[in-house]
């Protein structure tokens, strides 16, 4: 079934604003995989005395969604200051772009959280914020696992309730999804949106995603590859 967009996601997708790259940037963040089919990077230029981010650009590796939700969210972030911009919520890029679909939804917030991560870079930088320790933890894991968006309904899997279980063993994570009443089709969607969150833990070694569904019985990874053994620390450092 093709996917309807709104005039104005269309027009984003095929003119798409502040596309590039700066010279001397600030600050730069990267959100996403090019594995999974989105990523997008952002960089900023910010005056130090008034925190207004005066200059933004995005690189997309994407979607007509992906393109357009960056495009959008440079237009939402130039000439606001640092705090205004980390007000921005993913809801707000889709309104402004008249809607996207449930589907697609995970790109708005690829599109936010890109340009946190590149305030909290510069904040880090200019000495206005701390490098997070990450604990690894089932507080931290269902914090992360709220940018996974569910693609038929177009909310987070956590606010949902789809997060059953968590189990943490040292590096090795076990976590449990729950489709509830959401398609068989979106299964491996979610599973490797949920994934790739957790692979950008680094103190994560292990990463097992089981899918459950409505009547609790387990669907079986596509890719036969329920465990993601991620490459060792000390071998990585290396």
């Amino acid at each position: 079934m093709a996917i309807k967009y709104s005039p104005t996601v269309i027009e984003h997708f095929t003119h798409p604003q502040n596309v590039g790259e700066l010279e001397n940037p600030d600050a730069t963040a990267t959100e996403g995989s090019p594995a999974c089919g989105d990523m997008v990077t952002f960089q900023l230029k910010v005056d130090p005395e008034t925190h207004i981010i005066e200059d933004v650009k995005f690189r997309s590796y994407g979607c007509a969604s992906n393109i357009a939700t960056a495009s959008m969210a440079t237009l939402l972030a130039k000439g606001k200051t640092i705090e205004e911009v980390k007000a921005i919520k993913p809801k707000e890029i889709a309104e402004k772009l008249g809607g996207l679909p449930a589907i697609k939804m995970h790109c708005s917030v690829l599109a936010v959280n890109g340009l946190k991560a590149a305030i909290k870079q510069w904040e880090i930088d200019n000495g206005l914020a701390e490098p997070e320790e990450i604990q690894l933890n089932e507080k931290t894991i269902r914090k992360l696992l709220k940018g996974v968006i569910n693609p038929q309904t177009g909310q987070s899997v956590v606010s949902m309730g789809m997060i059953s279980y968590i189990q943490i063993d040292g590096g090795r994570v076990f976590v449990e999804v729950s489709l509830l009443d959401t398609d068989e089709m979106y299964a491996e969607n979610i599973r490797e949106e949920v994934t790739e969150k957790l692979e950008t833990m680094k103190c994560i070694d292990e990463i097992i995603v089981r899918v459950l569904d409505r009547n609790k019985f387990e669907l079986k990874d596509e890719n036969n590859r329920n465990n993601h053994i991620k490459p060792n620390r000390k071998q990585a450092a290396e």
